[in-house]
Order: structure tokens, then C-alpha cells, then sequence
């Protein structure tokens, strides 16, 4: 499963700003893999309902043991009430001991530039874990 492309769960008014997120998760070993995996499709299976989730994709390397989402809200709230409702919630909290590292980023852009791509996603998270790297000396 190298990509699970975007889609768009509720569309977005022409007009409206997005909050887009991206993550990069590494799991620690490759034992760690199917049950990651097996977890992020119970949380993607979420995003299709969630209130205010404008679109979704994901890209799992499991023999690399990195997994990376993309997403656009309504808001900044409704991808925060996303990942305090179950199973996303239970999810984050089971995993926790798994993961190697994880990075996010996170901006807004017109939804008219909705879908966002992968390039884009992929750019930012390495910026920011660049900044991170910096930030630990």
C-alpha cells in the first residue's frame, strides 16, 4: 500500500482558507509495521467522517518503517477535535512506544488550491525537522 490518494470527504466552500497538516511518523523496527499501519487505516477511516476534514492522503514505506499524512480542515479546531475523538485518540496514545519520530508542519491556503501535493507536503516537513535538528544543537 505505497499511496492512499486524496479525497475529499466534505468539500470545501471556493472561498474559505484551509488548515492543511502533513506528518512524517518512523516506527522503530519493522516489527512495529503492520500494527502502525493497521491503526492509521482505523484513523484514516475516520478522517472520511470527520467534521470539517476538506481532504486526506497518505503514503506508507514499510520497509523504510515511515508512514506520511496529508490533510486539510475547516480549521485549526476541527483537525484538533479530530485527534481527541476516538479511535484517533486511543490510536496516538497506543503508538506512542513505537515511534523513532515523528515531525509536523502545518499552514493554511485558499481551499481553491486544494489538493495540496505530496512535493509541497514533503518540502515543508523536511524544512521543519531541519528546524528541529537546528534547534537541538
Amino acid at each position: 500500500m505505497p499511496t492512499l490518494p486524496w479525497f475529499t470527504p466534505h468539500a470545501a466552500p471556493p472561498d474559505a482558507q484551509a488548515f492543511v497538516m502533513a506528518s512524517r511518523f518512523e516506527v522503530r523496527s519493522l516489527g512495529d509495521v503492520p500494527r502502525f499501519l493497521w491503526k492509521s487505516l482505523a484513523a484514516w477511516r475516520q478522517v472520511r467522517s470527520a467534521p470539517g476534514a476538506y481532504g486526506a492522503s497518505l503514503i506508507a514505506q514499510p520497509v523504510k518503517r515511515v508512514f506520511y499524512t496529508l490533510s486539510a480542515w475547516e480549521s485549526r479546531e476541527a483537525l484538533y477535535t479530530y485527534a481527541r475523538t476516538e479511535p484517533h485518540r486511543g490510536i496516538m496514545t497506543g503508538l506512542r512506544s513505537t515511534m523513532s519520530a515523528s515531525t509536523f508542519t502545518f499552514w493554511e491556503v485558499p481551499a481553491g488550491r486544494l489538493p495540496i501535493g505530496w512535493d509541497d507536503a514533503k518540502r515543508r516537513l523536511a524544512a521543519e525537522q531541519a528546524r528541529a535538528d537546528e534547534a537541538a544543537g
